[in-house]
């Protein structure tokens, strides 16, 4: 498993023209509006920990851990951005979440846009289409009243985003009731105590474990691949969930 470091971020691929490093939880990948008060983004730390300017390319959120790639050239930036902004690339997340979701299915539930001073991106109250892929991998009923039933249910789900609008997967999941653990927003704070008290990890169970792209300067097909970051891959071991998390592999 990977760790995550305070000050270095593990790289897990590099070559001339990109670099993928595993980004912790709580780390944002760049300045922005929404959290005034951070000073440690993963951009700048990449800068200084390989002495050379990067390019981002997408981003995850703040909460998420997992890949995360970004440009060593500024040509071979624009065209990474333009796979991802074109929805090219394809992107695998795996979450906890409250209740059992059906076994698969698509999320088709337009998403407003929400603002982000630093990106220039601009708050819109208009919806914009947004598509979600969900695959159940494992459940399991604890023994402890949340609601107003005696147990509580979670499962382990595979995430795939066919667009990429902002906190997708997390406003995906609640709008169908299936919130993300450790979701502060979007969540349910009870479940979320439930699991910090069970776990003692507060973190957002949400990570970005695959990425599969065209390679910008040979065009050949690059598939990604990171472990979950130890603090979620301990409260995945505690559940009993191993095996399944490794079938999205």
């Amino acid at each position: 498993m990977i760790d995550d470091a305070p000050e270095s971020l593990p790289i897990v691929y590099r070559d001339d023209t990109l670099i993928v490093v595993h980004k912790p939880t709580g780390l944002l990948v760049h300045r922005s509006v929404l959290d005034r008060h951070e000073t440690r983004f993963a951009l700048q730390m990449l800068r200084d920990q390989i002495g050379q300017r990067v390019y981002p390319v997408h981003r995850i959120d703040k909460g998420t851990s997992g890949l995360l790639l970004f440009a060593l050239d500024r040509d071979v930036g624009r065209l990474l951005s333009g796979q991802f902004e074109r929805n090219e690339v394809e992107k695998r997340y795996l979450a906890v979440v409250r209740g059992h979701p059906p076994e698969a299915g698509e999320i088709d539930h337009p998403l407003a846009r929400m603002a982000d001073e630093h990106a220039g991106i601009v708050a819109s109250a208009l919806p914009q289409p947004a598509h979600t892929r969900f695959r159940r991998l494992a459940t399991v009923e604890l023994p402890y009243r949340v609601d107003r039933y005696p147990t509580s249910r979670y499962a382990l789900v595979e995430l795939q985003p066919l667009t990429g609008r902002w906190h997708q997967l997390r406003r995906h999941m609640k709008h169908i009731a299936h919130p993300i653990i450790g979701d502060a927003t979007h969540g349910k704070g009870r479940h979320n105590r439930l699991f910090q008290q069970l776990f003692g990890h507060p973190r957002l169970l949400l990570a970005a474990t695959r990425v599969r792209l065209v390679h910008p300067a040979s065009g050949q097909p690059l598939h990604l691949h990171a472990g979950l970051a130890e603090d979620f891959a301990d409260v995945i071991r505690q559940l009993g969930w191993d095996e399944a998390a490794r079938t999205s592999r």
